[in-house]
This record gives C-alpha cells, structure tokens and sequence, in this order.
C-alpha cells in the first residue's frame, strides 16, 4: 500500500524489524506525525476505525470479525475499541508467526484490568513528528550514530539561514504541512491545538473539560517550553485570574496531553556522582514538537525572531525532539542535567552501553565557549568508574560549520545532524 508522497521516516527501519520479531507491532504518537502513512508501507490489509462505522458496528457483535486479512493487517486508531487489544493477543497466539498486526494508535485508551499484558505478542514503536534530517532541512552530514560511537565529525557551512530554522520551528515536523506555506502551516497548527483543547483531549479518557482551561494551560504550557515550571505555576495561569487550579487537578490535565501524545516531559538524569552535589529531579516540560509552542502564544517566524531569548526555547525544544527520533533506534532515552549548585546541561542522552551530553545554543562565539564549559565540567562530576566516559560532549547551534574544538568539545549544527 505505497503512498507516492511518502517520505521515508527513520521509524520504518524500526517497523520492519519489529514485525519480524513480534506477533503485532503497535506504533503510538501524536495524530498527524505519519503513523497511518508508514504503517500503509508495510501493511497488506487494513481496516481504519475513525472513519469505517461497519468495522466498529462489527466489533459489538464479534471483535475476531475485523481480523481477518492478509498480515500483517493494519488496525488504525485501535484505541476507539480497545478490546481489540486481548482479541489481537489471542490471535499472535494462535497464529504464532511474527507479523500479523500493526495497531497505530494516537492516544493511550484508559486502563483497564481485563486488557492483559502484551509481553511477548507486542513490539512497541513511538512516533514523533518529522525530524529536520527527514523533513530535508538536515543534510545528515553529522551521523548521531557516529557521535555516540565516540567518533569526531565535522560538516562545511551549508549557508542555512536562521529564518529557515525558525521557519521550521513554527511548520514543525507534521508531513501534511511541509508543502504548504509556513503562514498556512501555522494556522493549521492552531488548529490542531484547538480541537485537542475542544474534542480530543475528552475523548481520551471521557472525561469533560473546560476548553478555556485547557487552551490557557497550553498557553503556559508554550511560554514556558524547555524549562522545568511547576504544576502551581501552570496551575495559576490555568485558572486565568480565578481560583488558582489545584495541582492534582493540572496533573490530570497534563496526564491527558501526555497520553494524547502532545506533551512530552524530559526527565532528569540520575548519573552517579564525585561530589556531593545534589540532582534537581523536576522535568523540563515540551511539546512533542515545538510548532505546537510556537503556536500555542501565537508566534510567527518573524516575532520570533525579534525575541531571541523565546526562539532559543523553542530551539532546544526542537533539538530535543530531534535527538529523542535519532536515539530511539539505540533504544536511548533524552534526559537533561540540573543540580543544586546551577551546573545544567540541556540534554543527556543515555543508551544501554553509553551516554552523550549536549548543550542547545542557537549560535555565537561566547554562547558556545560557556556550552563547552559546562559540558567539560558535567564531565568532571560524573564518577565514570559507575557511569562510564561521555561518548560525546557537543554544542548543537542553529547553522554554520560542524567542528571539534581544542578541548575536545564537538560543535554540531542541528542542520547536519541526522540518524
């Protein structure tokens, strides 16, 4: 089921080994990042239940009915009916060959104790939106791969422009708005904010929420990307001058964005330490993809380019998700670094065998050279005898020339990393 326009995702890779391995694969994320689409590639039948009434119809009186089909069959927006889940379990079991379902999901169905564990029948694949590598503004001339086996990289200048940078902040990663102009991308983002503020964001769980409330706490939610603001402060702008929200009351509301896949906190890492400083364990807040920021205060290119203190967030934001697409393959996870004496370092990445840190500058000689030096002095905190050395310590900028520095640090722009 080949789409002509597909752009080919990092995640396909992924698919095709995961469905030669497991009974079912179940790809989760946002709606629109390309699920639908990269599933199609692989898939030989399909059934879609947003849009085919007879299929769910179906579902009510026999849920093995919308089964059968050639594998590996296709299940789109499978949470609609989640008590697929134990039916397609059953049938890996019967079957007992790899590749027979691929169930693409864009939100967490709510818990439930007769859904049974997946262990052994279900391989699990996380879709983000576009990286910039396969949106085409990275060349992919720095391989994240490359840099966490430890090997120096360097790329020319390819004369990227910072606007063209920005613009891709505010177009973001969804496949369906990379042809379209960046103001028409930035109203269809809007767009996609409001009706999870309007719809989604109570179909996930069916639970009623004020609409008004949840749009100022993507609001918050915006202007604080990248930084570690707490539930009291996004419970008060929350409330919009009223009664401050209570703070189980925002954790809820955030629960449901993170299980709609819009909201993507980046944990603290726990590495062991020399000193006795102390982790910072809060996490830095985002959005699975900084077009959503962008768009929830309302901030085009050129806005942005006047505030570069915000464009620098939403930056980091951007390079975050990013590094979270190029790691997944080396089943890596993107931390960040805070402790109690201001020592902070915007992204960690940790792999089973090994772990990089990385500092988010949009660019400039002196904002650099102090990227370098808290990365060369992250390096000195941690005991490597239990964590290990750094595979990499690099400053991802906005463009220019890629290069390693005399004290070993490497300078990487975002539009030369790829996988």
């Amino acid at each position: 089921m080949a789409d002509g326009d597909y752009r080919p995702r990092i995640a396909d890779q992924e698919l095709d080994q995961r469905l030669e391995t497991s009974g079912a694969v179940l790809i989760e994320g946002p709606k629109a990042c390309g699920k639908t689409a990269t599933a199609r590639r692989r898939a030989a039948s399909e059934v879609l239940l947003d849009v085919d009434a007879a299929a769910r119809a179906a579902i009510e009186v026999d849920p093995g009915l919308i089964l059968d089909g050639d594998p590996p069959r296709l299940i789109d927006e499978w949470q609609l009916e989640p008590v697929l889940w134990n039916h397609v379990r059953r049938a890996v079991d019967e079957r007992g060959a790899p590749g027979q379902f691929i169930l693409a999901g864009s939100a967490v169905p709510a818990d439930d104790e007769a859904r049974h564990s997946g262990a052994g029948r279900f391989g699990r694949l996380r879709m983000r939106p576009m990286s910039l590598f396969e949106s085409g503004l990275s060349d992919g001339a720095i391989s994240f791969a490359h840099l966490m086996a430890g090997e120096a990289a360097g790329a020319p200048d390819r004369g990227v422009e910072l606007a063209e940078v920005t613009e891709a902040i505010v177009r973001g990663g969804w496949p369906a708005l990379q042809g379209v102009t960046v103001d028409a991308a930035g109203v269809g983002v809007a767009d996609y904010l409001e009706e999870i503020a309007r719809t989604d964001i109570e179909q996930v769980d069916g639970v009623a929420r004020d609409p008004t409330r949840v749009r100022r706490l993507i609001t918050s939610l915006a202007r604080n990307v990248a930084t570690n603001v707490s539930v009291a402060t996004l419970g008060a702008d929350t409330a919009g001058g009223e009664v401050a929200v209570k703070p189980h009351t925002v954790g809820e509301y955030l629960s449901a964005l993170e299980r709609l896949f819009v909201v993507e906190n980046q944990p603290a890492w726990r590495p062991h330490l020399r000193s006795r400083s102390r982790l910072r364990g809060a996490p830095k807040r985002h959005f699975v993809d900084p077009s959503l920021a962008a768009a929830g205060i309302g901030a085009d290119p050129s806005a942005l380019l006047r505030d570069l203190n915000l464009l620098g967030f939403l930056f980091e934001s951007l390079v975050v998700r990013d590094l979270r697409i190029y790691a997944q393959g080396r089943r890596g996870e993107v931390g960040h670094y805070r402790d109690n004496k201001g020592l902070e370092v915007d992204a960690i990445v940790e792999c089973p065998d090994r772990w990089g840190a990385f500092e988010v500058k949009l660019g400039g000689e002196r904002p650099i050279e102090e990227a370098a030096n808290s990365l060369l002095k992250l390096a000195a905190e941690i005991d490597t005898a239990k964590s290990g050395q750094p595979a990499v310590l690099a400053v991802i900028v906005a463009r220019g020339y890629g290069y390693v520095r005399a004290d070993g640090v490497q300078v990487v722009p975002i539009t030369s990393l790829g996988p």
